[in-house]
């Protein structure tokens, strides 16, 4: 997989094979067109079966869907044609979150949306605008847009209560 390392929403997106004779053409159009870095990554079979766009708020999980591609389509972003079913995590993806839970906050992100395919391979933290709560917040009965609302309220009194 090549794919633009600012991307978003799938767009940009190339499956290329281990002797794909557009690999280099697709590192001149990165680097001479585009101007921006990019980043190659394993093909992962298992994304065909989804791949969970799991939503962490302050460090802690507020959801998830499981975002299944198109026909035909190896992405699975809901812009580039995927649909959104409900999940649950899996042992293995609770560990995943549990472990960079801690980091996403102390780094001041406060809404992460990460993408683990097969249960087991995080593939991208996404930090600009992640997607996926519309539909997740539909299947939960949830409101994640409140509770980022809510952590940014309880951080900005304590700022407050601290000067």
């Amino acid at each position: 997989m090549v794919k633009p390392l600012y991307g978003n929403a799938g767009s940009a997106v190339f499956h290329v094979g281990r002797n794909d004779a557009n690999l280099a053409a697709l590192t001149e159009l990165f680097g001479q067109v585009w101007r921006e870095p990019f980043m190659a990554q394993a093909f992962i079979r298992a994304v065909e079966s989804g791949d969970k766009r799991i939503v962490l708020v302050d460090g802690e999980v507020a959801g998830a869907i499981n975002r299944i591609p198109g026909a035909g389509e190896i992405r699975s972003n809901l812009a580039a044609g995927g649909r959104a079913e409900a999940t649950a995590l899996t042992p293995g993806e609770l560990a995943i979150c549990a472990a960079i839970g801690p980091e996403l906050r102390k780094r001041g992100l406060l809404f992460v949306g990460i993408d683990v395919i097969g249960g087991k391979w995080l593939t991208e933290i996404n930090v600009t605008s992640p997607t996926g709560i519309v539909a997740m917040d539909a299947f939960n009965g949830t409101d994640t847009p409140g509770l980022i609302w809510d952590v940014i309220e309880r951080k900005v009194a304590a700022m407050a209560a601290a000067a």
